[in-house]
């Protein structure tokens, strides 16, 4: 029964037979529940029916998953990225004419947060795949028995960190960095989320480990690096900036590699996802190359100049007031994921 039907059939009633206020408040009562349950039981069939078109493209889930928080339907994971770029479209707007906030103490919380979320997760991998016997070249999703659990358990967090990792943006918007807010930077978070959503579903173990295990170390250096830059007075001792970047081309081309290998040595793992994460490590690999480039290349061939111009290559080779000129670079550069 619709709503409007609903509604109607409620006035009829109270036409027909004068009701005490009572009973009026009670009638409204069973109306709004009739309603709320009218709203589920349509939302349950627009799902049923999406997860039936999804099913017939990708074919049947894998069943370990059923029931896990998020997984058994995409809309949630969809909504909340539709959440996250409108947040991005609007909040700019909405700081335009109002103070930056500093947010200091959150963001060493958050990001010192990640990097200890980013080591369990890294450990955990690395320890269930020596345990379990993982193959390089090419790993099936069903053959380690108790390993694959553990795969599985740790990459629904994995998942659920790409959730968590919106704050990232959020963080820039309310403190005013909007020159951080890159199309690669958009593009890497809103894009992971609904991958993993697939993944999870889908593929939840076996090969699919390797590049979500280094993607956890480069994020345990990451966070770490700006949990810490945070306090100022940890800044003259952060030199590793410049590296990280380095260290998550590294990782997209080890991811490719790996992904290859499975393409060539073949062993059950569908070649539909492999084809895939070829292709998307193709654009990151293009976005993240070029991001290097801009932030790095470029501005150390404008500093070098500069110097030579004032007639002193010198502090390009020392120290300034106790911070390198990499660290002066990066404290005002993009940031990269």
């Amino acid at each position: 029964m619709t709503l409007r039907a609903t509604r109607q059939r409620v006035h009829v009633i109270l036409l027909l037979f004068p009701l005490t206020d009572e009973s009026v408040r009670l009638c409204f009562e069973n109306e709004a529940a009739q309603v709320r349950i009218t709203q589920r039981l349509e939302m349950e069939t627009f799902n049923q029916r999406l997860n039936t078109f999804i099913d017939s493209w990708m074919g049947p889930r894998d069943e370990r998953v059923r029931g896990w928080l998020l997984l058994d339907n995409y809309p949630p994971t969809f909504a909340l990225t539709v959440i996250y770029l409108l947040i991005v479209w609007a909040g700019p707007k909405f700081m335009r004419h109002r103070q930056p906030l500093s947010c200091r103490g959150f963001l060493v919380v958050y990001n010192l947060g990640l990097a200890l979320l980013s080591l369990y997760m890294f450990s955990e991998m690395v320890s269930a795949v020596w345990v379990g016997g993982y193959h390089f070249y090419c790993q099936d999703t069903r053959s380690a028995g108790e390993a694959d659990t553990r795969i599985i358990h740790v990459l629904w967090w994995y998942y659920f960190s790409k959730l968590i990792e919106f704050m990232d943006t959020f963080f820039f918007i309310l403190r005013k960095n909007n020159h951080q807010i890159t199309f690669l930077h958009i593009y890497h978070h809103a894009s992971m989320l609904n991958i993993w959503w697939f993944v999870m579903n889908w593929v939840p173990c076996g090969h699919c480990y390797f590049g979500a295990c280094l993607n956890s170390f480069i994020h345990v250096l990451m966070y770490s690096y700006y949990g810490l830059s945070a306090i100022p007075t940890m800044r003259p001792y952060l030199w590793w900036k410049k590296y990280i970047t380095q260290g998550q081309l590294i990782q997209f081309f080890l991811t490719m590699t790996q992904t290859i290998c499975a393409v060539i040595w073949p062993c059950g793992f569908p070649k539909g996802w492999l084809y895939f994460q070829i292709s998307y490590m193709v654009t990151l690999i293009a976005l993240f190359s070029n991001f290097y480039i801009q932030t790095y290349k470029k501005r150390s061939v404008s500093q070098k100049k500069e110097c030579h111009r004032n007639g002193s290559a010198s502090p390009l080779n020392g120290h300034v007031s106790g911070v390198t000129p990499i660290e002066t670079i990066t404290h005002r550069k993009v940031r990269a994921d």
